[in-house]
């Protein structure tokens, strides 16, 4: 094909995106480890995501996020483990990239913590469920909460998933 005048001009890696999400199925998967997630439109969220990697890191070609929800206990000790936090949180995020052009991770989520988040901040589980996936995926674009600005941005973000579900 390279020789073939035909296709001189064709970015062949915006063509061939389509056709590895089709043969490799939804880029993002989501497992329950003993818990009932309730998540729901679960194709459009994986698309979604993928749109997001590609807007944010336009170098990575495959996608492969794994979402396992689960419990408290279960996130809790996986922070001690690997964090060397001895705390609750929603989310833990991990990078598992190999490859240059790939993004491959895993994000575990607490359903209990999105839970009590989402009274806490007067918002729906579904809201809060949706804005903590979308918070897994953006720390494996790059972006991050260690200080006020980089809360704020993460945030704005989050805000512009959560719209683009929406739509």
């Amino acid at each position: 094909m390279p020789n073939c005048p035909k296709y001189q001009n064709v970015n062949l890696q915006f063509l061939l995106r389509p056709l590895r999400q089709k043969r490799n199925g939804m880029p993002s998967r989501f497992y329950e480890q003993e818990v009932k997630a309730g998540l729901k439109n679960k194709r459009r969220l994986s698309l979604l995501l993928d749109a997001i990697v590609a807007m944010h890191r336009k170098e990575v070609r495959k996608v492969s996020l794994n979402y396992i929800f689960c419990n408290d206990d279960y996130l809790l000790a996986m922070n001690k483990e690997y964090l060397k936090h001895d705390t609750l949180t929603d989310i833990i995020t991990f990078d598992l990239s190999e490859k240059e052009n790939t993004l491959t991770g895993e994000i575990y989520i607490s359903t209990e913590r999105v839970r009590e988040n989402a009274a806490k901040f007067e918002t729906t589980y579904n809201d809060e469920l949706h804005r903590v996936i979308f918070h897994g995926a953006l720390h494996l674009c790059g972006f991050r909460d260690k200080n006020e600005t980089d809360r704020r941005i993460m945030r704005e973000q989050e805000d512009k998933c959560l719209l683009m579900m929406k739509e």
